[in-house]
């Protein structure tokens, strides 16, 4: 019996206006480039049915989860092009008030395996009149999220959520050879921290990063950084996407995740401590022994 493991991942990058039904149009057809391509596994960015910045345009197109036709759409491609399709995030509705950016992990079947919420919103000044303030629509997510594919584990994750690196210590321990990344990051932040951001993940836990990624100036202005990326455990990148829409794809051996680690075993060397007040003397300088 063949021990082969090997699959091919596929990262969508996309260009998402601010009307479901075309975002769908365009998710669609790129999807299915990629399974012709031969893709097992397909990623689609963060917010890929739209992306508004305005709240009543944005909640005047919200739907729950049970009545969305973007997932309902989607969860029957994937059930036709029988690929484990993950889609990274799709706006909804949670109240009348708030929504949810949510993650999807649809199986061959049409099955959701697994959904995320975001846990770390982005709220962020980055000057020049550029500010996002997601906590003033969206609810955070509270319970980091692992699922188990045909591969391996899967750990999902959300854009900011990259640069919180104790949430993929926690997933990687939890056993995740993978670690889902996809992303709607600005280009001022893409240039100067993407690449070095999703390399450290990977590194730090032995594991390969999947980040389908926005590109592009899109209907409401935002630009994104595009360049959706896999990157190997060891930290090479396997497969890299400009700034236009289109599909990027690589070969994954989950072999190379036990090598990463069995050569550098960070993971096993982890240790609690704790952080001393300078102001209370030496003698409260001191790590406490354990696993991380």
């Amino acid at each position: 019996m063949s021990t082969d493991l090997s699959f091919t991942a596929a990262m969508v990058q996309m260009r998402t206006g601010l009307l479901p039904e075309p975002n769908l149009e365009q998710g669609s057809r790129l999807i299915r480039e990629a399974a012709a391509q031969g893709a097992d596994y397909v990623l689609t960015p963060e917010v890929s049915n739209m992306m508004q910045l305005n709240r009543t345009a944005l909640f005047e197109h919200l739907a729950a989860e049970e009545d969305d036709l973007s997932l309902k759409a989607y969860r029957a491609l994937a059930a036709e092009l029988k690929i484990h399709l993950h889609i990274g995030s799709l706006a909804l509705r949670a109240s009348a008030e708030r929504a949810v950016n949510r993650s999807f992990l649809i199986g061959p079947d049409g099955g959701v395996i697994a959904s995320y919420d975001k846990i770390h919103m982005f709220d962020i000044d980055l000057g020049n009149g550029e500010s996002y303030h997601e906590s003033a629509n969206y609810q955070p997510g509270e319970t980091a999220v692992i699922a188990d594919l045909p591969w391996g584990r899967m750990g999902l994750t959300i854009c900011y959520d990259v640069r919180f690196p104790a949430l993929y210590r926690a997933l990687a321990e939890a056993g995740a050879s993978f670690l889902t990344v996809p992303s709607a990051f600005t280009r001022k932040t893409g240039e100067a921290h993407w690449h070095t951001l999703l390399r450290a993940r990977a590194i730090e836990n032995g594991c390969f990063v999947f980040a389908a990624a926005q590109a592009g100036l899109h209907e409401n202005k935002r630009e994104t950084y595009g360049h959706s990326l896999i990157v190997a455990p060891w930290g090479e990148i396997l497969a890299e996407g400009g700034v236009e829409p289109g599909v990027f794809l690589a070969k994954i051996d989950p072999a190379r995740v036990e090598a990463a680690r069995k050569a550098i075993p960070s993971l096993q060397h982890g240790r609690r401590f704790s952080v001393a007040d300078p102001k209370a003397g030496p003698e409260h300088l001191h790590l406490v022994r354990g696993s991380a």
